[in-house]
């Protein structure tokens, strides 16, 4: 009988210590895990600012191409249109002078099929600095004040970079007004492996220097900044152009994020 029940007490104890074993390690295996995903849930999220751009660009004629602050409706709200004069055969639009602006769209008024190119939406324009396209990080606005309308670069996510003022119309009221550029920005058309496509960039080389003096705003009276000048914050220009019930571009420009509290050891 001890011949036939060691090896069985030794086959039980063997594999109660197998078995044994293999609980350690799953449970060690598990801890593991838990620790990994614990830390990744406590890694913070960081912005996520596109690299330089599957798409290139090219120079356009800038005498070709019109920037232009355009009524939403019968609202006092504006949205940006750019206009392209493709050929001669008929105009366009025509330009008022003085400050701001008055344009009329004369391409609204027949088929300018083959004649005209019209930019109205994100589809036809976005932001580029550099080698970067932003179109994915930035949008672009109008805001309007009593005293002026400007065109803006707004950041959609956080980190992505600066508010930058593109363009001013010297003026408001109602209607459709050009826009002039600000010093450093212009057009540029956007292409993929050589090949020109259907959408514009407001453009500039480089990112504004936050040493530079802030923009002034709607209101203030003041004329062009210096090139790559950024928009004051709320509360720093008491003439930021008050926001508009619906207007997609009525969110309050955004300052830096507060600074947190040290946290007890």
């Amino acid at each position: 009988m001890q011949i036939l029940l060691a090896p069985r007490t030794w086959i039980a104890t063997a594999t109660g210590t197998a078995c044994a074993s293999a609980t350690a390690t799953g449970l060690a295996l598990g801890a593991g895990l838990l620790s990994s995903l614990a830390g990744l849930a406590a890694a913070p999220a960081r912005a996520q600012v596109p690299g330089p751009s599957l798409f290139g660009m090219a120079e356009v004629n800038p005498e070709r191409f019109l920037v232009v602050a355009a009524p939403i409706g019968s609202s006092s709200r504006s949205q940006l249109n750019i206009y392209e004069q493709i050929n001669g055969r008929r105009p366009c639009y025509s330009v008022a002078p003085g400050r701001p602006a008055v344009v009329n769209p004369l391409l609204t008024g027949f088929d300018f099929s083959g004649i005209c190119s019209r930019y109205i939406d994100a589809n036809g324009y976005s932001v580029r600095v550099g080698s970067t396209d932003l179109a994915t990080v930035y949008r672009l606005s109008v805001l309007s004040g009593a005293a002026d309308t400007v065109l803006m670069a707004l950041p959609t996510r956080p980190g992505a970079g600066p508010e930058m003022v593109v363009g001013r119309t010297f003026g408001s009221g109602t209607g459709f007004f050009k826009f002039e550029l600000e010093p450093g920005w212009r057009l540029a058309r956007r292409q993929f492996r050589g090949r020109s496509l259907g959408h514009l960039y407001l453009y500039r080389d480089s990112w504004p220097q936050l040493a530079e003096t802030p923009a002034a705003l709607p209101g203030s009276g003041s004329s062009s900044p210096a090139a790559g000048a950024t928009p004051a914050l709320p509360g720093a220009n008491p003439a930021l152009p008050a926001a508009k019930p619906g207007a997609p571009a009525s969110r309050p420009l955004a300052g830096p994020p507060p600074s947190l509290p040290a946290q007890p050891r």
